[in-house]
C-alpha cells in the first residue's frame, strides 16, 4: 500500500532463502498463525490467512488465474487447521474452524468446522462449532485429523458391502424356503411343472 514493492520483493525473497517459505508481500496474515515445521509453504498474494490458524509443511495456497486485481487465492478462516502437503486452490473462503488433511485438494468453499479430505477435496460433516470460539480452540487436532475423518466414498463401500452380504442372507433363506417346496411335490404332472418353475427362479437367484 506504501508503493514498495521492490523492498518487500526484496525481504520475501530473503525470507524464503532463509526459511524456505514463500510469502508473497501481498498476503494477509492474521495474529497467532503457526507455520508448524513450515518447510515448502507457498502462500498467494491475495491469500487471507484468520487467526489462530494452524499451517503445516508443504501447503500451498495457490490461485487458478492469472487475472491481476481479482481474488485468485484462498481465505482461511479463525482456527483453521491445514495439514501438510495439502493445496488449497481457488478464491474461496474455509470457514472458521474448518480441517483439512494431509495432501488433500481443496477446489471450493468448505464450511465452517468441517472437515475435508481427498483429491479432490470432499466435505465431511462439521463437527465443530460454526464460531472459532473457545471450544474450537479447545478441540485442535493436530494434522487435521478427527473424530468423523472416514472417507465418505469408504463409508459408501462399506454400506454397499453390508448391504450385499444381508441380501446374500436372503436369498440363501429363499433358496432354501424354494427347496423344502420342491421337496413336497409328488410326481403328478401338475406338480412337476411346478418344480419346473422352481428350478428356473434357484437359476434366476444364482445369476
Amino acid at each position: 500500500n506504501l508503493g514498495l514493492k521492490w523492498p518487500a520483493r526484496f525481504l520475501a525473497s530473503l525470507a524464503r532463502f532463509l526459511t524456505n517459505i514463500e510469502i508473497h508481500p501481498g498476503a494477509r496474515i492474521g495474529r497467532r498463525v503457526f507455520l508448524d515445521h513450515g518447510l515448502g509453504i507457498v502462500i498467494g498474494e491475495t491469500a487471507e490467512i484468520g487467526d489462530d490458524t494452524t499451517i503445516y509443511q508443504g501447503v500451498t495456497l495457490g490461485g487458478t488465474s492469472l487475472y491481476k486485481g481479482v481474488k485468485r487465492h484462498p481465505t482461511l478462516g479463525k482456527g483453521v487447521v491445514v495439514s501438510a502437503g495439502a493445496k488449497v486452490l481457488g478464491g474461496f473462503t474455509v470457514g472458521d474452524g474448518a480441517r483439512i488433511g494431509s495432501n488433500a485438494v481443496v477446489l471450493k468453499e468448505i464450511p465452517p468446522g468441517a472437515t475435508a479430505v481427498g483429491v479432490p477435496a470432499r466435505i465431511l460433516h462439521p463437527d465443530l462449532p460454526k464460531e472459532a470460539s473457545d471450544a474450537s480452540k479447545a478441540s485442535f487436532s493436530a494434522y487435521g485429523i478427527t473424530p468423523n475423518a472416514d472417507d465418505p466414498v469408504s463409508l459408501a463401500l462399506k454400506s454397499l458391502i453390508d448391504a450385499t452380504i444381508e441380501q446374500e442372507h436372503k436369498i440363501k433363506a429363499l433358496e432354501e424356503a424354494l427347496a423344502k417346496l420342491g421337496g413336497k411335490a409328488s410326481d403328478s404332472s401338475g406338480h412337476e411343472a411346478t418344480q419346473r418353475e422352481l428350478d428356473a427362479i434357484k437359476k434366476l437367484l444364482k445369476e
